[in-house]
């Protein structure tokens, strides 16, 4: 088949920065690690720069606009403790050489935070992230790998659809705001 486009949707690279705060048994960045779907790292250092990285307290929204960087960069999440959450942030905000990307209202499903808005799991906010930037089979893929995972997509499928749809992150945060 040359010349033809391939049908397979070309997977985002995902990385961890792993700071080691939580339950390991709970951890679903190191679960998403173990099952090969994600590179870990406990040292910032090693991470590759320029990525785009998740941060709940970004001003801006991920979009499509950030699609180009994602696809050739990867996508950073920061796996710490919700407590210590801002604090973490913060600090790598100042140090990092990562573009900050904070991710629209959605709901958790996960057991810890069912319910719970914008209190998502390292695989709750990468799927969030890649059904954003329209890589819906690779986030199935990833939370495929708990029972709750699909669940999280059935709660939140309307707006991550317009979430979706929309073309920067103006139209996200406008979208954001019919549904707090």
């Amino acid at each position: 088949m040359k010349g033809k486009k391939s049908l397979k949707e070309k997977k985002i690279k995902l990385f961890v920065y792993h700071v080691n705060e939580d339950d390991p048994k709970k951890c679903t960045a190191k679960k998403l690690h173990r099952l090969g779907l994600a590179q870990l790292e406990k040292n910032m250092k090693k991470l590759p720069h320029h990525m785009v990285m998740l941060n709940p307290f970004s001003k801006k929204s991920l979009s499509k606009e950030d699609l180009p960087v994602v696809e050739k960069k990867g996508l950073l999440a920061i796996d710490c403790s919700w407590k210590n959450a801002e604090d973490c942030f913060w600090k790598l905000e100042k140090t990092s050489c990562y573009k900050s990307r904070a991710l629209p209202f959605l709901v958790a499903v996960n057991p810890v935070n069912y319910g719970k808005p914008f209190k998502l799991t390292t695989l709750e906010a990468f799927a969030s992230a890649l059904y954003i930037l329209g890589k819906t089979k690779q986030a199935d893929e990833i939370l495929s790998i708990y029972k709750w995972g699909p669940h999280f997509l059935e709660l939140n499928k309307q707006p991550l659809e317009e979430y979706k749809r929309a073309e920067n992150s103006r139209e996200i945060i406008k979208i954001m705001k019919q549904y707090i």
